[in-house]
């Protein structure tokens, strides 16, 4: 399964919403700086859908397309 994802870094909180049937806005602590954010986001994902997850577009947008295995 592929959804899309948001990322908005520097986050108060981490947060995970779902705005579409596919479609997501993932808030994260991290910063955008050398994929710290990335890690986060992987990290929460992960967590929310108990299954690994990858970034397979994207990595340097904010815009993602996220594959969850």
């Amino acid at each position: 399964m592929r959804i899309k994802v948001l990322v908005k870094p520097r986050a108060k909180e981490d947060r995970l919403e779902k705005v579409g049937a596919s479609e997501y806005i993932v808030s994260v602590r991290a910063p955008a700086e050398k994929g710290k954010a990335n890690r986060a986001l992987l990290k929460l994902l992960a967590k929310h859908f108990s299954r690994p997850v990858r970034i397979v577009g994207g990595w340097t947008e904010r815009h993602k397309l996220v594959e969850i295995g």
